[in-house]
């Protein structure tokens, strides 16, 4: 059965609504970097499961979260998780693990603001790169690592689970350093 047209409008104009200001909170700056603890793991976990079809487990991220070369950051805007990073800053690099944005808050520039938050303080560590896998098929991220600098060094054939093939990309800052 067809809804009448006046509850679909309705409620396409409340979930724009909704999305604008979503949009808004984080363009006022409304919204907060923290890093993640043990407290936070429920909701990070559920986070995980709503963007991965093989998601990370709880212990992994307690594994992370006890990892002296890891650093996992959460995107928050009034108290509510928007997405997460997860990377090791190790022997001059960066290797990016795990990004992930709560399925509310896409193409609303939260991976781009953790993006940033998470390369930014690497020209001042005086890293060589960053290096990170992604699905061959995963074209908006692709795009999002591109604009970042990141391009495309190889490929791991068969790397995840299901038998897609991850693209090795990386970031070079020394390059980026010589430029400045």
């Amino acid at each position: 059965m067809l809804e009448p047209e006046s509850v679909v409008t309705r409620r396409n104009s409340s979930m724009k609504k909704s999305h604008f200001l979503r949009v808004a909170k984080l363009l006022q700056n409304k919204f907060s970097f923290q890093p993640m603890s043990a407290a936070d793991l429920d909701r990070v976990v559920a986070v995980e499961r709503l963007c991965y079809p093989h998601p990370w487990t709880a212990e992994q991220f307690l594994q992370e979260l006890s990892n002296p070369v890891a650093q996992l950051d959460l995107l928050c805007v009034d108290g509510q998780l928007c997405g997460y990073i997860c990377f090791w800053l190790i022997v001059g690099e960066m290797q990016i693990l795990n990004l992930a944005t709560a399925p509310a808050w896409r193409r609303q520039g939260v991976a781009d603001r953790l993006l940033t938050h998470a390369l930014e303080p690497c020209l001042g560590q005086r890293l060589d790169s960053a290096w990170l896998e992604v699905r061959e098929g995963n074209r908006a991220a692709i795009q999002l690592y591109r604009r970042h600098g990141f391009v495309v060094e190889g490929s791991r054939p068969g790397y995840y689970r299901d038998g897609e093939n991850a693209l090795l990309m990386v970031r070079n800052f020394q390059e980026i350093a010589r430029e400045l």
